[in-house]
Parts: C-alpha cells; sequence; structure tokens
C-alpha cells in the first residue's frame, strides 16, 4: 500500500488522515494494512515509533464504520498506553457517532460503569480491570468480533497471561485478531496460537536493534558520581529530557533534589494516582517542564516527539526494556541521543543488553575499569567498551596490611614479652599459690556440711503494757482557724 487512498477505507476516515497529514503509509502499515482489511489475523512485530497503532488503529476504525453492529477491544499493558491509543483512535473517528469506554486500573469504578451502560462500540483498557467487569457483570463480550492486542510481551512481562486467558473465555470465536508487539519472544508464540486463526506473519526489521536514529553514549563511573554526573549532564543538555532511574522512591527523591537545584522537573512511576500521573504526561507533552524522572512504566507507550535525550541513570532488569526505553526518543524519523551511566555493578546487565543487540557476537564490553565515556551509533556494531580486568592476585609486600607473617604457636609456646607469650596457669583455683589470683582456697563442701555460722542474739525487752494516749489540757478547746485566701 503506497497510500492511504483504498476504496476500503471509509471516505470520513481517509479525510480524517489527510487532515492528520497520514499521507505515505509507514512500513509496518503498508504491510499490514492489506491483510488486516481483508479480515486476516496478523501477528506482527515491528521496532517501537514506527505506527503500529495506526496499522491496527485504521483497520479498527474501518471495521466499526462499514458494520452498525459489534465491538470492538483493545487490551494494553499500562495506563498511559491505554489512554495514549484512545486519544489516537478518537482521532480517527472524528465526528463519527462511535462511543467508547476506557477501564483501566486506578480510576473508580463508577464513571466506567457509566460508560458502559451507553453501549460503547469501542473498549480500551487494561486487564486487570477488563477482567474485574467481566466477573461482576458490568461487561458483555459475545458481540466483540474485532481483537487487538498491543504490547504482548510487555503484558506477559507484567503477569496478564492468567487474565488474558479468563478474557478469552467470553470472547466469540468469530472474531478478527491482531496482535503487534516491538520484541517478539517465544512465549508469544504459545498465546497467538489461543487467539489468533491462520495469522499471517508481518516482521519489519530487527526487533532487537535499536532506531537507527538513535545515537549512544555509554558513561563509565563509580556509584558515587552518578548524581553529580547527571546534574552535569542536565545542565550541558539542552531539550525534553526522560531519565529513567529503577525505583520509585529514588525517582521522588532524585526530582525533589533537581528541584532545589533550579530544574524544571516531575516524577512519573507506578505509586501515583491516576489523574496525577495523566497531568504529568499532558504537562511533559506541553513542554511546562523539561525532565522527566520516571521509572519503566513510562518505557512503553510514551509517543512525545520533542524528547531529545534519555538517560538510563540506572540500567533495566530485562535487556529488552532497554530497547523499550531508548525508543522513547527518535520517534517519527528524528534524532535522538540515548545516555547510559554504566558501574561495575552493571556488567550482567550490560552483557545481557549487549548479546540482545548484537547476537552472536563475542561479548567484549567489561566495565571494570576507570572513567571514561564513549560515543557510538546504533549502526557501529564492534565497538569494544573496555578491557577485561585482571582477576590475579598480587603478592603485597612485606610491611603492608597483612604483609607480616603471623605468628600461630600455641599461647603457651610462644616467646616471652610477645602478645600472650606469658602461660596461664590451669591449675585449679584451691591448688594454686597464695597470693595469686584467687589464690585463697574456696570451701567446696556441701552448704549443710559446713559449720554453722553464728548468729547475733538479740536481747529481749521487758513488756511493760501498752502505751496510753496523753489526755487534752483542761480547760483548752481545739478549733480551726479561718485562713484568707
Amino acid at each position: 500500500m503506497k497510500n492511504f487512498n483504498d476504496p476500503r477505507i471509509p471516505e470520513a476516515l481517509f479525510h480524517r488522515l489527510q487532515q492528520m497529514e497520514f499521507i505515505t503509509p509507514t512500513p509496518i502499515q503498508a504491510e499490514a494494512l492489506p491483510k488486516a482489511l481483508d479480515g486476516q489475523d496478523i501477528l506482527g512485530s515491528a521496532q517501537t515509533g514506527t505506527g503500529k497503532t495506526g496499522a491496527f488503529g485504521i483497520p479498527l476504525v474501518t471495521h466499526l464504520m462499514n458494520n452498525s453492529r459489534g465491538t470492538a477491544l483493545v487490551l494494553l499493558p499500562t495506563r498511559e498506553l491505554a489512554v495514549q491509543v484512545l486519544q489516537t483512535l478518537k482521532k480517527f473517528i472524528g465526528s463519527s457517532k462511535l462511543n467508547s469506554a476506557l477501564l483501566i486500573g486506578g480510576e473508580p469504578m463508577p464513571p466506567q460503569i457509566r460508560q458502559l451502560r451507553a453501549k460503547p462500540r469501542l473498549i480500551i483498557g487494561t486487564p486487570g480491570r477488563i477482567n474485574d467487569h467481566l466477573t461482576r457483570g458490568n461487561l458483555m463480550l459475545h458481540e466483540t468480533n474485532f481483537l487487538v492486542l498491543d504490547e504482548v510481551d510487555r503484558m506477559l512481562d507484567m503477569g496478564f497471561g492468567v487474565q488474558l486467558d479468563a478474557i478469552a473465555r467470553f470472547l466469540t470465536s468469530k472474531r478478527q485478531t491482531l496482535m503487534f508487539s516491538a520484541t517478539m519472544p517465544k512465549n508469544i508464540e504459545g498465546l497467538a496460537n489461543k487467539y489468533l486463526t491462520n495469522p499471517v506473519r508481518i516482521s519489519m526489521g530487527a526487533v532487537h536493534t535499536p532506531a537507527e536514529n538513535v545515537t549512544q553514549e555509554n558513561i563509565k563511573l563509580s556509584e558515587s558520581d552518578k548524581g553529580q554526573r547527571l546534574v552535569d549532564e542536565l545542565t550541558k543538555l539542552e531539550g525534553s529530557i526522560v531519565v529513567f532511574i529503577k525505583t520509585k522512591h529514588a525517582a521522588d527523591r532524585m526530582a525533589i533534589k533537581l528541584k532545589k537545584l533550579g530544574h524544571e522537573v516531575e516524577a512519573l512511576h507506578g505509586d501515583l494516582r491516576q489523574n496525577k500521573r495523566t497531568r504529568v504526561i499532558e504537562g511533559f507533552r506541553k513542554n511546562k517542564y523539561r525532565i522527566l524522572v520516571a521509572t519503566d512504566v513510562a518505557a512503553r507507550g510514551l509517543d512525545i516527539p520533542h524528547i531529545k535525550y534519555v538517560i538510563n541513570y540506572d540500567l533495566p532488569q530485562s535487556p529488552e526494556d532497554y530497547i523499550h526505553r531508548i525508543g522513547r526518543t527518535a520517534r517519527a524519523g528524528a534524532k535522538g541521543t540515548a545516555i547510559n551511566f554504566l558501574t561495575s555493578a552493571d556488567n550482567r546487565k550490560w552483557r545481557a543488553i549487549h548479546q540482545l543487540l548484537n547476537p552472536g557476537e563475542k561479548f567484549t564490553d567489561s566495565l571494570g575499569g576507570g572513567e571514561g565515556r564513549e560515543r557510538r551509533n546504533s549502526s557501529d556494531r564492534r565497538r569494544n567498551f573496555g578491557s577485561k580486568p585482571d582477576f590475579k592476585r598480587s603478592p603485597r609486600p612485606a610491611g603492608s596490611r597483612g604483609g607480616e607473617k603471623r605468628d600461630f604457636k600455641r599461647r603457651d609456646d610462644r616467646p616471652s614479652g610477645s602478645r600472650g607469650g606469658e602461660k596461664r596457669d590451669f591449675r585449679r583455683r584451691d591448688d594454686r599459690p597464695a597470693g595469686s589470683r584467687d589464690g585463697e582456697k574456696r570451701d567446696f563442701r556441701r552448704r549443710d556440711d559446713r559449720p554453722a555460722a553464728k548468729k547475733p542474739t538479740a536481747t529481749a525487752k521487758p513488756f511493760t503494757g501498752p502505751k496510753k494516749k496523753p489526755a487534752p489540757a483542761k480547760g483548752k478547746t481545739f478549733s480551726r482557724k479561718k485562713v484568707d485566701a
């Protein structure tokens, strides 16, 4: 497909695409759209930022506009991605009368129930909240004949496999299913057999390779120097920046420190309320602040074209997440830079990332060295990061710490005057000569065999009878005196 002027696409949708400046399809759209418009199931994979939302969104809206009955369900791993996809699909729908419902966690149930009572034909949500509405009887999927699963690998990593199986029981077998992902692990094949029927496999480019317009810079440093180096980089760089940090608390602390230094920054992580997360993303999208400190909750689905830099303050736990992180920049043909802070403790994680990006290539990028900075493009496949550390033990010179040999002879064999050299007297205490420690002999006889101790005798006083109270003096009376306050 060379353009969107296809007779199978409704005229109203075609005009909307022209208004949105959708002129030439991206490679994944050019391959997927003709087969999806024909009603085939698709298992597609492509690099992040290559237009996968349009690849499934245009066939979905076409299906709803060309059929007066039936609903479409879109499942996504995160709330932010669900909100973003809904906004894009609403632009495709335009003024057409197609109600929609957004069912995501972190939002109250009553507003979502009201959306479902309006009989929406487009339902977008996360698997957990979709499953909640199904079990409560708020949502019916017996008329759902179009299903989309986006970022499937992420949903499986987040443990949504059981909930996806539970949702599948409510779906009718007569439906069209589109499944997309930026990476394609082996466990997706088992899930594809459950959801897809004779799917068309579409793979555009190497899914484990970052976009060509991303320049990667690796900075070797110690853990204690990372904070100051981040401040130096933020002061030097211009444009919007996303800083990825491992934990939620660390993201909050870093945002507070940067604010005190005068930077315009906000934190984004999973502990924030949904309305707060939405405000943070929208504020960053509208350039209200320049720096976003985030956990991996922002690694996928955050489509903000003006992001110029991604700084990996901490490496991700999963090598695939590294590709998604740096995919937040250099989107839609733009150029971007990914800066990685690497310490000696990151050697194992960096090895896994290197092997994912360069399959079959021997890993030589050891991190055991001094500080330094390396700049490389995504096309540079063979470039050593450093030399391997020498793990041979070097003999310590005499006089250094631990260099003098220790005397392991028994204490009573050491020469007099050395530490512990004086011999201790291990004879029984009662056999030691008088004057030594505890030299006086103790009496070990039983208590009842010892001579009775003489108790002091008390002298008895003669009994003189009970004491009498003295009688009051005659002629005297006792009364209380009033005391002035």
